[in-house]
């Protein structure tokens, strides 16, 4: 398990290699360029020159590539043009990413509460109008637009429920220490803070949480169905185990593994950056950093953000490949 650990740390680092020279050469190509964006419509030419050999744009793709491996060894990724103007790249992530992994948190938590309850009941009762509602449901979640819901819950189920719209957390004096609101009020003893969080959280939250519930239910239920149909499980009934016994150690053990691998993968693809669900709800993310960033071509936060989310996907998943042997001791012996 060390052996296979230390492996694939190694094919990541090459992945974040190829990946980053990629991501240089494909930002430089692209029409417009922090130039433009600092600038604005009124820039002379002197001016652009000027400005373009002040930021290196001016020397070989190759060159600035090394220089900026060079530079990120000792942490600096460059300095923001466009997303906060002057602030470090880092420095941005930083700031950003705890808003991304708190509610990429929650809504990864209501789909897995919400879908794999729901999942294993629509096996169970495989052809009833409740199998047939759930699944039509999970349709819908995969098929209705995120920003689309997104809008419909800002306007319409934050009017009625009396639920904050945007923002993370109001005006109000809270200390910070971790950069998690609900997590800060909880250490703190400042439970109003915490509250406040909470209630920004529900609906950016429930609108991101749609897809990844649509998919971990419809995998569940044909995880599900397949485990029932198996001998062991007919054994166990033949035998007089209990419902909760099967249901605990044979059912829900064996159809969790390709479970887990679908909610490692919406896992990794919701905390690489809910561009859509931040925007709209004005969540202060890296979602919504990535969206401004390539508004206003800003090369070295967008160059960061996409290589950082890489990173935080192959983590997660190399994460959920060892979560395996927890689930089916046979991968302890292969």
């Amino acid at each position: 398990m060390l052996r296979y650990t230390i492996r694939r740390l190694i094919q990541l680092v090459g992945v974040v290699l190829v990946l980053s020279l990629l991501l240089f050469a494909w930002l430089r190509v692209l029409p417009g360029g922090p130039v433009s964006a600092l600038l604005g419509e009124r820039a002379t030419p002197e001016s652009r020159e000027a400005l373009t050999k002040q930021l290196g744009l001016d020397q070989p793709i190759f060159v600035q590539y090394f220089k900026f491996l060079g530079r990120a060894a000792t942490g600096d990724f460059g300095v923001s043009t466009g997303v906060q103007p002057g602030d470090s790249a880092l420095e941005i992530f930083l700031q950003r990413f705890p808003a991304t992994l708190e509610l990429s948190f929650f809504a990864i938590l209501i789909a897995i509460l919400v879908g794999v309850p729901l999942g294993y009941i629509a096996a169970k009762r495989r052809g009833s109008w409740f199998d047939n509602v759930s699944v039509v449901g999970s349709l819908i979640g995969v098929a209705v637009p995120v920003f689309f819901l997104a809008y419909v819950l800002k306007g319409v189920a934050s009017s009625a429920l009396g639920l904050p719209s945007s923002g993370r957390q109001d005006a109000i004096d809270a200390t910070r220490v971790t950069g998690f609101f609900t997590l800060d009020g909880m250490i703190t003893g400042e439970w109003d803070a915490t509250l406040n969080a909470l209630e920004h959280l529900i609906l950016p939250a429930i609108a991101l949480a749609t897809i990844p519930f649509a998919v971990i239910f419809r995998i569940t239920r044909a995880a599900v169905l397949d485990v029932l149909d198996e001998d062991f499980v007919r054994t166990a009934e033949s035998k007089g185990l209990t419902a909760p016994v099967i249901r605990r150690r044979h059912v829900l053990r064996n159809a969790m593994l390709p479970v887990v691998t679908t909610i490692g993968l919406q896992t990794g693809a919701l905390l690489s950056g809910a561009v859509l669900t931040e925007k709209v709800f004005s969540f202060s993310g890296v979602g919504e950093a990535l969206a401004i960033g390539f508004e206003r071509r800003d090369y070295p936060v967008l160059l960061l953000l996409i290589i950082m989310a890489t990173i935080v996907y192959v983590v997660v998943n190399l994460l959920v490949d060892l979560s395996y042997a927890l689930i089916d001791p046979r991968i302890r012996t292969r």
